[in-house]
């Protein structure tokens, strides 16, 4: 069927309930009203107040109730409003619900995912537009995922739901009512932790992930050269193989995010790069990002974001240099 990316999550989230009574959704405002985004509408109608739990607003207590569940044999669904607000929450899920299984000897698993819309482009203001990925990849044993795509969506989220390791699904809101795709109705997953070719090209290597995706996409499009866009889909484990074959290909790169510049995971590519494949390399890494301030307020939501111009400045850079 045709649908937009918060259709494809709703999917996911009611055929991994109706496949595994285990699942269980927790969250503010996830059940009579469906979610701020809609994300869990019917959910509640469908599968009653025991799997589709109101909680109260404590990210804390969210993440907390969900790790006990995970511990007690359920697969948790845990929502955070937006993303700006996992740090009410980070001691859980940071010293806890990430350590849980190293710190028992194998013994506990924390078999979660906490869902969290980021990013800027809604005009959500200052605090509920962040894009924190590169303060959850920096922590090891949390799996980090964001889809760019009602399909990958759909696909990422059932495996995430499956996977025994504790997932946070970052989900771009700026994408939710983005075009629709086709997305099937039947059963399938994508695999956690591989990147995808989203656009073949022989000339510069685009990489990015979530809400991005289509500003990359759009660029190479537009661009004079032959670009080859690389979507991360999993952000931690990530996917160097694709990148550095992408980038062993091309001798140029180009990494796009939105999250600020400095510490982003624009960085960790580039290193990577650097350390796996500098020889291959004929034009120095280029990142196009957010800038170095606090997100913008609503009425300049449009350009603190990367623009599909400044992408293509950046491809013509990486191409004019000798």
């Amino acid at each position: 069927m045709m649908a937009n990316m918060a259709k494809a999550l709703n999917m996911a989230l009611r055929e991994e309930m109706e496949r595994d009574p285990r699942v269980v959704i927790l969250g503010e405002d996830v059940g009579k009203k469906g979610g701020v985004f809609l994300i869990t509408e019917g959910l509640y109608e469908k599968f009653g107040p025991e799997r589709v739990i109101d909680t109260p607003l404590n990210e804390g207590g969210i993440i907390g109730f969900a790790l006990g569940m995970a511990l007690a044999g359920l697969k948790p669904v845990a929502e955070i409003q937006f993303a700006d607000f996992f740090w009410l929450g980070a001691d859980e899920l940071i010293n806890h619900v990430a350590k849980i299984r190293y710190r028992s000897g194998g013994n506990f698993k924390a078999p979660l995912v906490v869902r969290m819309p980021y990013g800027a482009g809604v005009k959500s203001g200052l605090y509920h537009s962040q894009s924190p990925e590169a303060y959850l990849v920096h922590t090891p044993g949390l799996v980090v995922v964001a889809p760019s795509t009602p399909y990958n969506a759909k696909g990422l989220l059932k495996a995430a739901i499956r996977s025994d390791d504790p997932v946070v699904f970052l989900e771009p809101k700026a994408l939710y009512r983005a075009p629709r795709e086709e997305v099937p109705e039947e059963d399938y997953v994508v695999p956690l932790g591989k990147a995808r070719i989203a656009r073949g090209g022989d000339d510069v290597t685009l990489v990015t992930y979530g809400a991005m995706l289509p500003r990359c996409l759009e660029a190479a499009e537009k661009a004079k050269a032959s670009v080859e866009v690389v979507d991360l889909q999993t952000l931690n484990p990530m996917d160097y193989e694709t990148v550095i074959k992408s980038v062993s290909k091309t001798g140029r790169l180009v990494v796009v995010h939105d999250a600020p510049k400095t510490g982003g995971l624009g960085a960790e590519v580039a290193a990577i790069v650097a350390e796996k494949a500098l020889h291959a390399l004929t034009a120095p890494v280029v990142r196009v990002a957010g800038p170095d301030v606090p997100q913008a307020p609503v009425a300049h939501d449009d350009v603190y974001v990367p623009t599909v111009e400044r992408i293509l400045r950046a491809i013509d850079k990486v191409m004019a240099y000798s």
